[in-house]
């Protein structure tokens, strides 16, 4: 007698065509708004969320509040002694979309100095995980195990919630969370990669620099810490992580149990994992064609054939939704460029000479919609250069910024009362049905 598994499996292949015909033949078919393909496909480009807190356009990049990535660090307040502002600055005008004056700011940095103190139960449940867990998985506990306190779930269960003012405890939510999270990654990189030399919070600094200073970084890594929390903050609702947020929290599920939800979805290879991803191929490519030697434009493009012809892909190249070079790599790049010993690092220069070559390669090879790198091409070489060689970190970072845009977002929702998100599904039969029909209106 077969098992459930190979039951399953042969129900699976005998399915598997049903779908491929349905986007194969009839996928620009249309059902009511959408066609058969973006059904299938993950719902791409059907417009269905809401957001004022960034807009991600093809062709100009990601636009925070109006303003793109340049506009953005050139209006903010700067952080003493920098060319980047502070995260706090960025989060007040994530929030608000005005320009805060330096007293906002300093007014934010002093308010999440008393919010950043982290319980010390997170601590416990977190060394209660085995030392060799994920730091995701470390940081998803930390995040759940602070939903206790949550003031947004006191106040729904406190017997007079009033959906004009929820958004108001989910602010208290999320602005702890916000000064929390880098206190708590800083924590378990040191737990995990420093022998567990916890280095205390130094009052003085904004949220950059102290976790630069918490993880044992240099003087520049502050700048670093600031321009990445910033550039990964927000990229649209439509990304795993600011959707899932999203979801769980039209379910009045507090921020805690939202953003968990959205960090488990940021672990995944085909969002916030991909950074690490990209620096492992990166340095297989340096060890393979270019250890000893400069990388020429020759040398890469002839390597980059090679890769292509072997069937596999040049991973940071290409976007969903982009179609132009990725401006949230392009400020790591300019980063890059104008810091000493690392615009002549051996690895960036290979990351440059990729940059320079791989366009015209993806573009004569035919197959990819966009062949512009993402924000995924140069980050990781930046970790890599200042002593973060552990990538599975680097999600955990990822994590840490767009914590902004998530909570930024959620406490609109709640401002303006959003309903659960609730889409609705279909059959394979109903979809075969309608093609057969020439669509369903």
């Amino acid at each position: 007698m077969a098992t459930l598994k190979e039951v399953l499996a042969q129900k699976i292949a005998d399915h598997r065509p049903r779908t491929t015909k349905l986007v194969k033949e009839f996928g620009k078919v249309v059902i009511d708004t959408c066609t058969i393909d973006q059904c299938i496909g993950g719902a791409r480009d059907v417009r269905t969320l809401v957001t004022d807190i960034s807009y991600l356009d093809p062709q100009e990049g990601i636009r925070f509040r109006g303003k793109t990535i340049p506009e953005t660090f050139e209006a903010l307040p700067k952080a003493k002694g920098s060319k980047y502002p502070t995260v706090e600055s960025f989060w007040y005008f994530l929030l608000t979309g005005d320009v805060p004056t330096q007293v906002q700011v300093d007014a934010v940095v002093a308010e999440w100095k008393v919010r950043q103190i982290v319980p010390s139960y997170v601590w416990d449940a977190i060394r209660a995980l085995p030392r060799d867990s994920h730091p995701m998985v470390m940081l998803s506990t930390g995040m759940l195990a602070m939903q206790k306190d949550s003031k947004f779930a006191a106040f729904y269960s406190g017997g007079s919630f009033n959906k004009m003012t929820a958004w108001e405890t989910v602010y208290e939510d999320a602005s702890d969370i916000c000064a929390r999270i880098p206190i708590i990654a800083a924590f378990i990189y040191n737990l995990k990669y420093r022998s567990d030399f916890q280095v205390a919070i130094d009052p003085t600094l904004d949220m950059g620099a102290n976790f630069a200073h918490m993880i044992g970084q240099t003087e520049q890594y502050k700048d670093v810490a600031r321009m990445y929390f910033i550039l990964h903050s927000d990229h649209e609702s439509g990304n795993v992580s600011a959707h899932t947020t999203h979801l769980v929290h039209s379910a009045l599920s507090d921020p805690y149990y939202s953003y968990c939800a959205g960090l488990c979805g940021l672990a995944g290879p085909l969002h916030g994992l991909a950074n690490q991803e990209v620096l492992d191929w990166t340095l297989k490519f340096q060890e393979k064609y270019c250890k000893d030697v400069e990388p020429t434009k020759e040398l890469v493009t002839k390597a980059l054939w090679d890769t292509l012809n072997a069937g596999q892909v040049v991973p940071g190249y290409g976007h969903a939704v982009l179609r132009k070079t990725d401006p949230r790599y392009m400020s790591q790049r300019e980063f890059c460029l104008n810091t000493p010993g690392l615009k002549d690092d051996k690895l960036f220069k290979l990351v440059a000479m990729i940059f320079e070559t791989a366009p015209g390669v993806l573009t004569e090879h035919g197959k990819a919609k966009n062949p512009w790198p993402n924000v995924d091409a140069q980050s990781g070489v930046i970790q890599w250069y200042y002593g973060l060689r552990e990538w599975d970190f680097y999600t955990v970072l990822f994590g840490v910024g767009r914590a902004l845009g998530c909570m930024a977002n959620i406490t609109w929702d709640r401002g303006l009362g959003y309903a659960i998100e609730r889409p609705k599904s279909v059959t394979t039969a109903m979809l075969e049905k309608w093609a057969a029909e020439g669509g369903r209106k």
